[in-house]
């Protein structure tokens, strides 16, 4: 936002820059319009893009310093006059509301004019639509499952569903991310090891240590017990007896073979179903 035309004594300034804004939810900026004069008449400029003509509409209000609205985007007035009370500057709001079908990358940009008699100021406010990132509660040991369901529902009508992660290790949890966050409850509402989101949503910084890869033999211990989940000897118990963490391999003992015979598997092979005491 930026104070880009000013003539005389009158005055407009507010808090710099723009504001990424969730579908659904708003953003706010203060500013205030400064004259010598009693009073003043504010001429509004709404867009949005980058589609001009398919771009949902966002809300656009004005507001005074006590909360009351002056001016919206949907009211009949064009242009709003604010009293100026003993020449003094005067404290407003802007706020925007991004709409719940915004695309990513849609955009408003509200232009104000204000005019006095003793000259004229204007400010730019812009916002962009960004993506949410919601966290989806699911049935233990199921988030794979909810996860290949989200994804074939992903690939179905609309793209709704711009992207979902299951990280190894977190129990009960799947998160996902998307524009519309009704649409996103309402692809889940059928998924029966699917439970609910979160209230709120989180974002990539929070999640971002998930995105590094982890060894496969974390929090593996000798002597722990395990269940190979995949290989020849699917479903068979072993203890663990070493670890090679370079490799991400472990050696495992049969717990049931008439012969104890060392077996070497991938970490990401096993299931700990019991730790070391």
């Amino acid at each position: 936002m930026m104070s880009d035309i000013v003539t005389g004594s009158t005055r407009l300034t507010g808090e710099a820059g723009a504001k990424v804004v969730r579908a659904g939810t708003s953003a706010t900026w203060k500013f205030n319009l400064a004259s010598d004069t009693s009073s003043a008449v504010m001429k509004f400029d709404v867009s949005t893009g980058p589609d001009m003509d398919n771009a949902p509409e966002w809300d656009v209000m004005i507001n005074d310093a006590a909360g009351k609205e002056l001016w919206s985007n949907f009211s009949t007035k064009s242009e709003l006059e604010v009293d100026l009370p003993n020449n003094k500057p005067r404290d407003l709001k802007i706020t925007v509301i991004c709409p719940k079908g915004a695309r990513y990358g849609d955009k408003v940009r509200v232009r104000i004019l204000a005019t006095t008699k003793s000259g004229s100021s204007s400010l730019e406010f812009n916002a962009v639509a960004k993506q949410s990132i919601m966290v989806l509660k699911t049935q233990m040991d199921q988030e794979k499952s909810v996860a290949d369901s989200l994804m074939s529902k992903a690939q179905l009508g609309e793209k709704d569903i711009y992207a979902i992660f299951s990280p190894p290790g977190l129990r009960g949890y799947v998160f996902v991310e998307g524009m519309n966050t009704d649409r996103l409850r309402e692809k889940t509402r059928d998924i029966k090891k699917a439970r609910s989101f979160v209230e709120g949503e989180t974002n990539i910084e929070e999640i971002s240590h998930y995105l590094v890869p982890v060894s496969a033999v974390v929090g593996i211990v000798e002597g722990d017990l395990v269940e190979l989940i995949n290989g020849p000897f699917k479903g068979e118990i072993a203890r663990v007896q070493q670890i090679d963490q370079s490799k991400e391999e472990i050696t495992v003992e049969l717990i049931e073979a008439m012969v104890p015979i060392p077996v070497t598997v991938k970490g990401d092979s096993v299931r700990v179903i019991e730790k070391e005491k």
